[in-house]
């Protein structure tokens, strides 16, 4: 175990292999896109380096699994994960319709 893992701080590289079991299709890039629309904010060193504490990997799980399981856009994916939205609001997924509503006839 690294120092900053000791520390609760993770490097990106880290993030990815916790999170790439669950996301196989998780990448850097995402991860820094994820934190351009504001949806992550992670620490940065001295250097600059991102570092990533615990809850902001729990975080980006969530996020990850909104976009996955009922393909929520990042605009309600921020509106759920707002300070003040009920936990249960923010961590509920809700599936999407399914189309035609009561079938084909």
């Amino acid at each position: 175990m690294g120092e900053l893992e000791r520390r609760g701080q993770f490097s990106i590289g880290e993030v990815l292999a916790q999170l790439r079991p669950e996301f196989p299709d998780i990448s850097t890039s995402k991860i820094r896109f994820l934190e351009e629309k504001g949806l992550i904010e992670p620490a940065r060193s001295r250097s600059g380096y991102r570092r990533f504490s615990a809850p902001d990997i729990d975080r980006l799980r969530d996020i990850l699994t909104m976009q996955r399981d009922s393909y929520l856009p990042l605009r309600v994916i921020r509106e759920r994960l707002a300070p003040g939205a009920p936990a249960a609001r923010a961590r509920r997924h809700v599936q999407a319709p399914a189309a035609g509503g009561r079938g084909n006839r």
